[in-house]
């Protein structure tokens, strides 16, 4: 169920992007606070952005889980992943990570037999 979100800005030199999606996959399944098999990962570029009114280069990951882990895990995802990417992405201007609850009586999803 969790997903990782990622905005970034386009242009910017950086690993490529499937490359990002597995590093990430990889450090939040470690931490043992998400499975990896339940993991979902996706990303997108800006090319129309600003950061302090000005373009320069940013990686944003949210991370959506559905309530219930400890403000601890949550930190933890959130200083793990952010570590990694400072270490894909030395010279990205802006890195930040968002850890987000949702609400597990509104999320609803629909899964194909396999």
């Amino acid at each position: 169920m969790p997903h990782i979100v990622c905005h970034y800005s386009a242009g910017q030199e950086m690993p490529p992007v499937r490359t990002i999606l597995k590093e990430l996959h990889r450090i939040a399944a470690s931490t043992g606070v998400v499975r990896a098999e339940d993991l979902k990962s996706r990303a997108q570029a800006f090319s129309d952005y600003l950061i302090a009114g000005e373009e320069r280069s940013f990686f944003h990951v949210s991370l959506y889980l559905l309530a219930g882990r400890s403000g601890p895990q949550k930190e933890r995802l959130s200083v793990e992943l952010r570590a990694g990417l400072v270490a894909l992405l030395p010279g990205t201007h802006s890195i930040s990570v968002d850890i987000r609850d949702m609400d597990p009586d509104a999320y609803k999803k629909r899964l194909l037999p396999t």
